[in-house]
C-alpha cells in the first residue's frame, strides 16, 4: 500500500551480513559393484549426479543405449534425447545404479547449514522437505522474491535490497497515512523488521479486499521455525476517539507464506469504516496509529505455567 508517511519511535540497529554457500555433499561407496569398470577417482556421488540438473539421481534412473544416465525429471525436459550423445533415450532403466543408490546413506543436503543427520536414499528426500536447517524464503510481501537463505542472510537482504526499516526493541508505535483509503488493488505492503530477544520479527501492514469492502490488516511473523515461534507472543492495538481494537496472539513462522497468514485472518483486521473513524477529520484520508509489543513466554517450573518476560 503506497503510504504518504510512516513514523516510528524505535531506532534501527546495524546488522552483520552473512553469506550462504552452496553445498555439494559426498558419500563413500558401500559396494564395489563398479570397481572393475570405474576408475578409483570416480566417486559414487559423481555416478549419481544427473548431467542435466547436477542433482543426485533417485530411482527410476534412465539411460540411453550407450549407457549415459540421467534422472527421471530431466528425461522429460530433454525430449527423450540423451544430453550426452544425442541418441534416443527410450525407456531403459539403469537397474545396477539404482541398486547402488538404494544401498547408500547420504548426508542431508543442508548439512552445510548445520544438519548433522545421514539418511538412506529414500528417507533423505522426505527429511529434506521438513529439515529445520533448510533455507527460508524471503518474507518480503508485495513482490515475488525468489531469494532463499538463512536468517542472517535474509535480514541483510531485506535491509539492503528491499530497503526495509530495521528497528531494535520489543515495543513499537507506527503511524500509517494514505491519501486514498479506497484504493487496494494496487496496494504496496509495508514491512518492518524488529530485533528483540536475539530474534527477528516481521511486522506487516496492508490493505486487501475482503468481500465487497477493503480492510486493513496488521500481523507479526517470526523469522525462524514454528516450534521456536511458540515461545513468543505479541499484541497490537489501534484506536482513537476513546475507542480501540486490540489483538493478541503468537507470531506465525515465516515458513508459512505471507499470503497464507493473511488469508487465515490471523492478525488485527480493521474494517474500512472503523479505520476512517479512527482517522478522524473528514474521513477522506487514512491515519492509523498502530502500537504493539512483543514478549517471550517463560516456563514457571514451580507452577507449570508460562509467564511473560517483557522486554525492558
Amino acid at each position: 500500500m503506497e503510504l504518504d508517511s510512516i513514523e516510528c519511535v524505535s531506532s534501527s540497529d546495524g546488522i552483520d551480513e552473512e553469506e550462504i554457500h552452496q553445498h555439494h555433499f559426498s558419500s563413500k561407496p558401500h559396494t564395489n559393484i563398479f570397481s572393475s569398470v570405474i576408475s578409483p577417482a570416480t566417486s559414487v556421488h559423481e555416478l549419481l549426479e544427473c548431467p542435466v540438473c547436477t542433482n543426485s539421481m533417485y530411482p527410476p534412473i534412465h539411460q540411453c543405449h550407450n549407457g549415459h544416465t540421467l534422472c527421471s525429471t530431466c528425461k522429460t525436459r530433454v525430449h527423450n534425447r540423451c544430453p550426452t550423445c544425442r541418441q534416443e533415450l527410450g525407456d531403459i532403466r539403469c537397474l545396477a545404479l539404482e541398486k547402488v543408490a538404494e544401498s547408500l546413506e547420504l548426508p542431508c543436503k543442508y548439512c552445510s547449514l548445520g544438519c548433522p543427520e545421514n539418511f538412506p536414499y529414500y528417507s533423505k528426500l522426505k527429511h529434506e522437505a521438513q529439515c529445520n536447517f533448510r533455507p527460508y524464503n524471503c518474507p518480503y510481501a508485495g513482490s515475488e522474491c525468489s531469494v532463499v537463505g538463512d536468517i542472517p542472510f535474509l535480514v541483510s537482504h531485506l535491509r539492503d535490497y528491499h530497503k526495509v526499516d530495521m528497528h531494535t526493541g520489543c515495543t513499537f508505535n507506527h503511524r500509517y497515512v494514505k491519501s486514498n483509503p479506497r484504493e487496494v488493488e494496487n496496494a504496496t505492503w509495508m514491512l518492518t523488521v524488529f530485533n528483540c530477544f536475539g530474534q527477528y520479527f516481521c511486522l506487516h501492514f496492508e490493505a486487501f479486499q475482503l468481500g465487497v469492502a477493503p480492510v486493513y490488516m496488521a500481523f507479526l511473523r517470526f523469522m525462524g521455525d514454528e516450534n521456536d515461534s511458540r515461545n513468543y507472543s505479541y499484541s497490537l492495538e489501534v484506536g482513537a476517539n476513546d475507542r480501540k481494537l486490540t489483538w493478541e496472539g503468537t507470531p506465525r513462522s515465516i515458513r508459512d507464506s505471507h499470503r497464507k497468514v493473511r488469508d487465515s485472518h490471523d492478525g488485527l483486521i480493521i474494517q474500512r469504516n472503523m479505520a476512517l473513524f479512527f482517522s478522524g477529520g473528514d474521513r477522506k484520508e487514512l491515519k492509523l496509529r498502530v502500537t504493539g509489543r512483543i514478549w517471550k513466554e517463560q516456563q514457571n517450573s514451580d507452577a507449570g505455567v508460562c509467564i511473560p518476560n517483557l522486554c525492558s
